[in-house]
């Protein structure tokens, strides 16, 4: 999944029709081009390859305020929502998205029903916690990853790295649960 494919349709999304330089600047105020590859050139390739795959419609150019060359609006299409929502969706409930992409998910988790976005992340901490323990399910009782050398550090790497990935989304579904954010059925 492109964290960038995914970056771009719900910036249009939450603008409603919107031209590329109204999503690259959206991208970078969130900067989005410090934690994933939305640079200029991939905002307006994704655009481009969005529309040719009839997720973005295309509207009339409108005149550029700053006397350049017209803009081209764009706008989700129905094919376009779903795949919004399907990426989003998928990216909350994956055990291990690419961060960009769960970064992205996380920063338009408002488009979905509360409940729903509970119940994803659910999914998601289920399957983290199912992975920590799978780390050490093999492990004799009592081990010092310690005197493993460096295989015990790889082992202890994977371990915290399941386990903080655990404990973030338990906290996100927290937040959430104490009415954390406007929600899309929330208005």
């Amino acid at each position: 999944m492109s964290a960038v494919r995914l970056l771009v349709l719900g910036a249009v999304r939450t603008r409603g029709r919107a031209h590329g330089y109204q999503v690259r600047a959206d991208l970078e105020s969130w900067g989005a081009h410090e934690w994933s590859s939305a640079t200029s050139g991939s905002v307006y390739h994704a655009l481009k390859a969005l529309t040719g795959a009839g997720l973005l419609r295309v509207h009339d150019s409108t005149p550029s305020a700053a006397g350049g060359p017209p803009r081209m609006e764009y706008e989700l299409t129905k094919d376009g929502e779903q795949t919004y929502l399907s990426l989003l969706r998928t990216a909350l409930s994956s055990r291990d998205p690419r961060m960009d992409v769960l970064a992205a998910a996380v920063g338009f988790i408002e488009a979905l029903p509360r409940a729903e976005a509970i119940e994803l992340l659910g999914k998601r901490a289920a399957a983290m916690d199912e992975w920590a323990d799978s780390i050490t399910r093999h492990l004799p009782p009592g081990t010092d990853l310690t005197t493993w050398g460096p295989i015990g550090e790889v082992i202890d790497l994977w371990l915290h790295t399941a386990q903080s990935r655990a404990d973030w989304t338990h906290r996100l579904i927290r937040r959430l649960e104490e009415g954390a954010f406007t929600m899309a059925d929330e208005g």
